[in-house]
C-alpha cells in the first residue's frame, strides 16, 4: 500500500511504497486520487519508468493528449514526450522551453487537461545547486481567499482561453526558436471557455480555474474590466502564500492536479547544463464523469 508523506507546505507529498513500473492495483490507485485531490501535486522518487510504463500508469488517469506538431516524442510510444535542452548532432532532442510561465495544462480545450505526468531523467546542477526546479499554485487555497464580493460577482462567470496567447508569448520569448504557428494548426486548437470557478471533481471543492497562460477574457464583462479583472485575479493566485517550488532530483516522478493548480517551469539553467524528462498530458475525459470518481475512490 502506499505512504503519503505531505511536505507540510501548501501543496505536494511524497509517496513510497509502489512500485509504478508494474499495474496498479484498484486500492494503490484509490490512495494515489484521494491524495492527488489533497495534496494538488505528488513526488515519487526513485521511479525511473521506460516508456511504456509511463504511458501505462498515466493511462489509468484519462487519455493522453500528444503533440501538435508529432515532433518531441519517443519514437515507440508517442504518447510519451520528450522536454530536453540537450542538442545531438546539432538539432534539439527534445522541447526546451516546455511550460516557462504561469499556467495550467490545456485549459485551452474543451476537454481540459487533468493531470501531468513528469519522470526526471537528467536535473541540471551548478556548483553542487540543483537548477530547473517547477513551481506550483493552489488554486484551492486561491479560491478561498478570494474577496467574498468578487466571488459573488464571478460565481457564475465564464473564461475564454486560447492555446495561442501562450505560444505567441514563447515565440517573443525567442528561447527555443519556437515559430509563429500556421492557420491550420492555430484551427486545431480552437478557443474554448470554461467556469471561472470550478468544482474540483476528486474534493467537491471550489477552485479558481483561471490562469494567466491562456486566459483571455472574462465574457460577461467588457473588455477593458475583464482586463483589470483578470490582472486582479492574476496577481491574487501568485501571492507567496499559495506557491509551493519542487526542487528535482534524478529518478522523481512528479504527477500534479492541472484543475487545482497552476505551475511554472523555471528556466534558471544554461544550453550546457542539461535537463531532460519524459511526459505525459492526461486529459479530464474520466476525471468529470461521476461513476469513474465513485468507482475509483470506492476500493
Amino acid at each position: 500500500m502506499p505512504t503519503i508523506r505531505p511536505n507540510g507546505a501548501t501543496l505536494g507529498a511524497t509517496v513510497t511504497g509502489i512500485d509504478l513500473s508494474r499495474p496498479m492495483t484498484a486500492a494503490d490507485f484509490a490512495t494515489i486520487l484521494r491524495a492527488l485531490g489533497e495534496h494538488g501535486v505528488l513526488c515519487f522518487p526513485n521511479q525511473l519508468l521506460e516508456p511504456a510504463a509511463l504511458r501505462d500508469f498515466s493511462l489509468r488517469f484519462g487519455s493522453i493528449q500528444t503533440s501538435l506538431s508529432g515532433k518531441f516524442q519517443d519514437p515507440d510510444v508517442p504518447e510519451v514526450g520528450i522536454l530536453s535542452n540537450i542538442m545531438v548532432d546539432g538539432k534539439p532532442i527534445g522541447l526546451a522551453d516546455a511550460g516557462q510561465d504561469w499556467h495550467t495544462d490545456m485549459s485551452y480545450r474543451d476537454t481540459m487537461g487533468f493531470v501531468n505526468v513528469l519522470n526526471a531523467h537528467k536535473v541540471p546542477r551548478r556548483d553542487g545547486r540543483v537548477l530547473g526546479s517547477t513551481e506550483f499554485a493552489n488554486m484551492h487555497a486561491a479560491y478561498d481567499a478570494l474577496d467574498p464580493s468578487l466571488k459573488k460577482r464571478l460565481e457564475n462567470a465564464t473564461a475564454t482561453h486560447d492555446f495561442n496567447k501562450f505560444w505567441d508569448m514563447m515565440v517573443k520569448r525567442g528561447t527555443a526558436n519556437r515559430k509563429p504557428l500556421t492557420p491550420e494548426e492555430r484551427a486545431k486548437r480552437p478557443p474554448s471557455v470554461h467556469p471561472v470557478f470550478l468544482t474540483h471533481p476528486i474534493t467537491g471543492r471550489k477552485v479558481l480555474y483561471c490562469n494567466p497562460g491562456y486566459a483571455i477574457r472574462i465574457n460577461e464583462l467588457d473588455e477593458a474590466e475583464s482586463d483589470r479583472v483578470l490582472e486582479e485575479l492574476f496577481a491574487h493566485q501568485l501571492q507567496p502564500r499559495f506557491l509551493y517550488t519542487h526542487v528535482w532530483s534524478e529518478g522523481d516522478l512528479l504527477i500534479w492536479d492541472n484543475i487545482g493548480t497552476l505551475h511554472n517551469a523555471i528556466p534558471d539553467y544554461g544550453p550546457n547544463e542539461h535537463r531532460l524528462m519524459k511526459r505525459c498530458q492526461v486529459m479530464a475525459d474520466k476525471v468529470f464523469q461521476a461513476d469513474f470518481i465513485r468507482q475509483a475512490l470506492a476500493a
